[in-house]
């Protein structure tokens, strides 16, 4: 197809957007999972996105090729939430024209969910210089498949790898705050003074399942130092 045309989206284009949504989830089975919805709800969650909200682009194709949808990019704040291209198109270059835009729209960088079982859409992103961030369970999605966090760094990897570290540097002293106030809370009906070796464990194993990268006995030497931290500060409180 010689000429295709990128365009930002309109609410007349978003029937067209919903079905191919659909065709390309059930084109990629078993690569990714079929989706847990009906076309009737596709086009109904499509229909209702707010086109000032989110940046939907279409590929179509030029009116001397009839101007059918090729593929869709939706971008929402720093998040690449679709690029999908129709599976009558794969394979010229589409995919990589909506994704050249995208880093043209977000120049600070991006991130964006795959599935780990989708190795083509992860071998596509990898090739055009998106790195992997974190694999989880699949427990956040709805169709609860294991999936891989993706970035594309942009024009200044480092400040923006850096901004990310600070939103999980936020979230850790959350939740280090909240670990040390119920390390306070339950001295009070805790029988003696004494730690519990198997416990401590116990919580370092169950933190390894999620973080993987840093094993047991890492993890069990972040767990002692939580522990005795918070439990200092109750001491002193």
């Amino acid at each position: 197809m010689e000429h295709v045309l990128l365009r930002p989206a309109t609410t007349a284009d978003l029937p067209a957007v919903a079905d191919l949504h659909h065709r390309v989830r059930e084109a990629a089975y078993p690569r990714m999972p079929r989706s847990l919805h009906p076309l009737s709800e596709v086009r109904a969650w499509v229909g209702s996105w707010d086109l000032a909200e989110q940046e939907v682009w279409v590929a179509a194709a030029g009116p001397e090729d009839g101007g059918a949808l090729l593929g869709y990019a939706r971008v929402r704040g720093d998040w690449l939430d679709d690029l999908y291209v129709a599976p009558e198109a794969a394979g010229q270059g589409i995919g990589g024209t909506l994704l050249d835009l995208v880093k043209t729209l977000r120049p600070g960088g991006f991130c964006l969910w795959v599935f780990e079982s989708n190795d083509p859409a992860r071998g596509f992103y990898e090739h055009r210089g998106l790195v992997d961030l974190e694999r989880t369970d699949g427990d956040a999605n709805e169709e609860k498949e294991p999936d891989v966090r993706m970035a594309w760094p942009g024009a200044r990897p480092l400040a923006f790898l850096r901004g990310l570290i600070d939103e999980v540097d936020e979230q850790l002293g959350d939740l280090l705050a909240r670990r040390a106030a119920l390390t306070r809370a339950v001295q009070d009906h805790k029988p003696g003074t004494a730690r519990d070796p198997a416990r401590e464990r116990a919580i370092a194993e169950a933190l390894a399942r999620r973080a993987p990268a840093l094993g047991v006995e890492r993890l069990a030497r972040i767990v002692d130092a939580v522990i005795t931290e918070s439990l200092d500060a109750a001491r002193h409180r």
